[in-house]
């Protein structure tokens, strides 16, 4: 997007804030930022809100921006295919509309079903894509907003049409003509191109014309960095140019959380593993087994058959054969997701591993098949390789029942939960069981086995069959994997009354809590609270429920198991045990740290004052989960600076409080001092939001002076009439005054001065 929308979306802006709608205005600039920043859980929160408001307001180019942004939030860095079509497909119907199609981001809605196409298989649409790209660019001129956009797509499906040497020169003519019209390519169009060259086995040529877009300004500036590293490493690679490339091509632990790139990346690791430089172990297999998970969840079809044939060929170069075979399997299956005229290659590539496989020797074992257990049971767990076990362990399946635990659990380790259903399924319930009877562990290992497989019918079928406390407990572990709370507390209260233990309350009390049915789950692990099998997780999540009733003995009997100290023997507890940071969800969708005073176990008042609009204010005191959000630091004098964050868990008592702006020039040191002293003394807290950048303009000489703004809370028996009077008392003596306009407008007092003073020093 150029100039043209950024200036529509300033004047949206500002109308919105003139009607009133503040929030609405922040969150409409804020959307790109999500979408590129990957703050996807606030984005699809936000963008459907301000899409809603859009309608009701009857902005329809508001609420296709809010809904495109939405759009490429999924199909963007987060790579959704077939999931998002049906969006794409209908976000393009709604920018056909008459009153939408003059916004000049109305295009984008092309690009966007473009690449929603693409990420769900690419050359399956490739056809589709080009005409639909084809069409929009016709009279596009190179300076036009959508003409980049349009342009880098239309390359793509032409690499995905197999047709390289084309796609290279519809890229060299579009830069060309941008160029001629005096404007330049987006990095993604020269990406593009140079993923033409390369595919035109012109990787030298693909390589320059990356150099060459070093200084191209990106659509995606967020993400640039770690894409531009792993083009650069495939091209790299494929040069032969190995140090280089491993240089170039960015950790796992970055592009772990950029689905885009999981493909290219692979197929750079791919070209660069017969290296020494590039570790080819079972931890890079896992990770490639959860991407196709990950793709197979989206309706990216092409790319998890793609990866899944890379994960097979680097399976084999570890003699990884059983994982070769069904990672085959995988692609095969894949294939039927496929557009049958478009599968090319593939199924000669999936042939070419399964020979493979059939022609690689697997490791030698480490023993006789009658002492794996125990070798396995003796390995040293941060060294053994659960690829080479799986192997060793496979000839023990359902045939002996320790040998079959640790196979099966391996294997789900590994990102195979559903061979390792299909092993113990065969043992529980088609066969004979193993020797030794199956028992709870049995059952516990096939019913989270069947859970992650996410085979809930075969889930169901198993728990048919199983007495009635197993049969509650295990479809109560289905319900709380799938999220379905009041059934998994209906589970779990029947698995209790048949007879179960431990995990049968662990799954109530949880269920309860998410239910906002604390009484009952906090009662659940009461029952227990001397057992010598209860963890001190299931104590921290019985004070938190408890502390939400406020059921003060609950939570002393959980303090003294934990052996904490708490002050009294009954009543509220309310005491001082020092400073925390309560995490809280803002309106915007985003989060906010909140300096608070612990006052319990699981319980904080809220020190600082917030701005109007806000669920909570100083004064509050709210509920926390006591499980920290970050590690604390190792050193000395870090550790005596950190103050822990902690997620607020709800609101349990507010306290009133009003917040009111002040703004202005900062004030010397002793009267600022004073003015703290002032606040303080009266128990009204105040935070300053500036920062040492903040400056306001001298009245008469234009110098800029250091400026502070913030707010000042006050219980709710303070009238705004005795703030105004205490502020005007506190800052008289001021060098510069001190402007608080809302509250002076509030009580009619000063109104003008007030304005007077935010006009004069551009406040």
């Amino acid at each position: 997007m150029d100039v043209d929308i950024w200036a529509w979306v300033g004047d949206t802006q500002r109308q919105l804030q003139e009607a009133g709608n503040a929030g609405l205005a922040i969150a409409l600039g804020d959307l790109p930022a999500q979408a590129y920043e990957g703050r996807y859980a606030q984005l699809d929160v936000v963008a459907p809100a301000v899409a809603g408001q859009a309608e009701e307001l009857e902005l329809p180019w508001l609420e296709f921006y809010a809904r495109y942004w939405h759009l490429v939030g999924r199909i963007g860095d987060r790579a959704q295919g077939a999931v998002a079509l049906g969006d794409a497909e209908e976000l393009l119907a709604f920018a056909q509309r008459e009153d939408v199609r003059d916004c000049p981001s109305a295009p984008a809605a092309i690009e966007a079903l473009a690449v929603a196409q693409a990420n769900a298989d690419g050359p399956g649409h490739a056809a589709d894509r080009l005409r639909l790209l084809s069409e929009a660019l016709s009279g596009v001129e190179p300076g036009a907003l959508p003409f980049c956009g349009l342009t880098t797509q239309y390359v793509l499906a032409l690499l995905d049409s197999g047709r390289p040497g084309e796609a290279v020169a519809y890229a060299e003519s579009a830069i060309e003509r941008l160029r001629a019209a005096d404007h330049d390519a987006s990095w993604e169009l020269a990406a593009a191109a140079a993923r033409a060259l390369l595919a035109a086995d012109r990787a030298e040529d693909a390589l320059a014309a990356l150099e060459a877009a070093s200084g191209l300004k990106p659509d995606d500036p967020i993400n640039r960095p770690h894409r531009e590293g792993v083009l650069r490493a495939l091209v790299l690679g494929t040069l032969g140019r190995t140090s280089e490339a491993v240089e170039a091509l960015p950790d796992l632990d970055v592009v772990g959380d950029h689905p885009h790139s999981f493909v290219e990346w692979s197929r750079a690791v791919h070209v660069l593993a017969g290296s020494s430089q590039i570790a080819n172990t079972w931890q890079l297999g896992r990770v490639l087994r959860q991407w196709i998970d990950y793709f197979a969840m989206m309706g990216g079809y092409r790319a998890r058959v793609e990866l899944a044939l890379i994960a097979g060929d680097l399976a084999i170069a570890r003699q990884g054969v059983w994982q070769a075979r069904y990672l085959a399997d995988i692609a095969e299956s894949g294939l039927a997701e496929l557009k049958e005229e478009q599968v090319g290659e593939l199924p000669a590539r999936i042939a070419k591993l399964r020979r493979d496989a059939d022609s690689t020797a697997p490791p030698e074992a480490p023993g006789p098949l009658g002492e794996r257990v125990g070798i396995f049971d003796a390995a040293d767990g941060s060294k053994a390789d659960p690829e080479r076990w799986v192997e060793w362990l496979t000839p023990l399946a359902g045939e002996d029942l320790e040998g079959t635990r640790r196979l099966t659990t391996t294997l789900g380790f590994l990102g195979y939960p559903s061979r390792g259903a299909d092993i113990y399924w065969t043992m529980m319930v088609d066969g004979e069981p193993a020797p030794g009877t199956p028992d709870d562990e049995d059952i516990a290992i096939l019913a989270n086995l069947l859970i992650e497989a996410r085979q809930d019918e075969r889930l169901e079928q198993f728990a048919a069959r199983l007495p009635d406390a197993q049969r509650h407990l295990t479809l109560a572990r289905l319900h709380r994997a799938r999220e379905r709370w009041e059934e998994t507390l209906s589970e779990a209260e029947q698995a209790l009354a048949a007879g179960a233990g431990l995990d049968a309350r662990r799954l109530l009390s949880g269920s309860a809590q998410r239910l906002d049915q604390n009484a009952k789950g906090a009662q659940a692990i009461r029952e227990v609270l001397d057992s010598p099998e209860l963890e001190d997780e299931d104590v921290w999540r019985m004070i938190v429920m408890a502390s939400s009733t406020e059921d003060w003995e609950t939570v002393r009997l959980g303090a003294a198991r934990l052996r904490m100290p708490v002050e009294g023997d009954s009543g509220p507890v309310e005491q001082e045990m020092g400073l925390i940071r309560v995490i809280l969800p803002a309106p915007d969708g985003s989060q906010r740290q909140v300096i608070s005073v612990r006052t319990g176990p699981a319980t904080a008042r809220l020190a600082m004052p917030q701005p109007p609009g806000m669920e909570f204010n100083a004064g509050d005191v709210v509920v926390f989960d006591p499980q920290l959000l970050e590690p604390v630091p190792d050193g000395a004098q870090e550790r005596e600076e950190f103050i822990p964050p902690f997620a607020a868990v709800r609101m349990l008592r507010p306290g009133g409080y009003t917040s009111w702006f002040f703004d202005g020039a900062a004030p010397s040191e002793h009267d600022w001092a004073e003015f703290n002293e002032v606040l303080a003394e009266r128990g009204w807290p105040m935070w300053v939001y500036s920062d040492e950048n903040y400056t306001v303009s001298h009245p008469t000489s234009g110098e800029r002076l250091p400026g502070v703004f913030g707010w000042v809370a006050v219980p709710p028996e303070v009238s705004p009439t005795e703030v105004d009077a205490l502020l005007d008392d506190a800052t008289e003596r001021w060098v510069h005054p001190l402007a608080w306009l809302d509250l002076a407008r509030e009580v009619g007092v000063e109104v003008e001065r007030h304005e007077r003073i935010v006009k004069e020093y551009g406040l």
